[in-house]
């Protein structure tokens, strides 16, 4: 039976596409300048290093300095009186017991933290401290002025925003302070109000990636971000539960980790100067997964252990 001519002309050209792609996917730098990172963050600490001091103060930041942390993981509200403070959540009653949302409150009327407070991806172990103050990103800037820090912004306020991108070129940290939200209407907003602060995946833009990746057309794309920061597939249904749904908490374990874990996709992006580093990851086992994937580095909630584990293996092998 002859082939039709459609056929005829799209074999050939389908063949020639897939070898292309598979070609320019294991050598980008034919195709793009790779971006030239200004640090390399081996070792990132969560919430300062949630794990082992009180989340998002200043002795958790202390902390993870003194285990030689690469970055310092944030995230950032605005009190009622126009002060960038580091917490993670909106409503204080988790970390307080006060039911109170952060921008209802001025600076110096914020409560104290709990003694204690359960680690979010350690679940059933708890962490406490000295210092229960919640401190403002200005007193983080004053303090480590050359240490890179990703600052994660989960709400669309504009104040908020552009008060970040003005610290961070106060203290002229732009090169060092990676803007990083999980939604693109806030990441558009971020890069507008700083434009010169690197910027880290949205949720959107990640599973884009992903899909030009399967598609073959990742190679030809062009990328603006310079980090990846992506939780690890194999802690879902472990330490990090997504849905109340046991049942979806499997399927997406098995799903991600199909789609995410492939050395190909990492490697193609830390040859074109894309940082992946994976979060939020506390066991030995998963450091080793995320550096054995090819990554640049991790995130925990506990700075010591990563140290300890980054230390046996050595120095880092040279990126070609």
């Amino acid at each position: 039976m002859a082939m039709s001519p459609l056929l005829y002309y799209a074999l050939p050209a389908l063949g020639s596409y897939v070898m292309l792609s598979f070609f320019f996917l294991r050598r980008p730098r034919l195709l793009h300048t790779p971006w030239v990172p200004a640090f390399r963050p081996r070792l990132g600490a969560h919430r300062g290093g949630s794990g082992e001091r009180l989340e998002n103060t200043m002795e958790a930041m202390e902390n993870a300095m003194a285990q030689r942390a690469d970055l310092l993981e944030l995230d950032c509200q605005l009190t009622r009186d126009g002060v960038v403070v580091v917490s993670h959540d909106k409503n204080l009653f988790r970390q307080t017991g006060v039911n109170r949302d952060v921008d209802s409150l001025n600076f110096e009327d914020l409560p104290l933290l709990k003694e204690e407070l359960e680690v979010y991806f350690s679940p059933g172990r708890f962490a406490q401290g000295a210092d229960r103050h919640m401190v403002r990103l200005e007193d983080l800037f004053r303090r480590f002025p050359r240490t890179p820090m990703s600052v994660e912004v989960k709400e669309r306020n504009e104040e908020l925003i552009h008060k970040i991108a003005g610290l961070v070129r106060h203290y002229d940290r732009n090169e060092i302070t990676v803007w990083a939200s999980e939604k693109s209407s806030i990441m558009k907003k971020c890069k507008a109000a700083n434009p010169e602060m690197p910027t880290s995946f949205t949720l959107s833009r990640g599973f884009w990636i992903l899909l030009f990746y399967y598609l073959g057309l990742l190679p030809f794309i062009s990328i603006p971000e310079k980090f990846l920061i992506c939780f690890l597939p194999t802690i879902i249904n472990r330490t990090y539960f997504p849905f109340s749904s046991s049942r979806l908490n499997q399927l997406a374990a098995v799903v991600a980790k199909w789609l995410i874990m492939r050395k190909s996709l990492i490697q193609h992006l830390q040859q074109r100067g894309v940082q992946v580093v994976f979060w939020c990851l506390n066991e030995e086992s998963d450091f080793e997964v995320a550096f054995n994937l090819g990554a640049t580095g991790v995130v925990t909630d506990y700075p010591t252990a990563l140290r300890c584990y980054l230390d046996s293996r050595g120095p880092p092998a040279l990126a070609s």
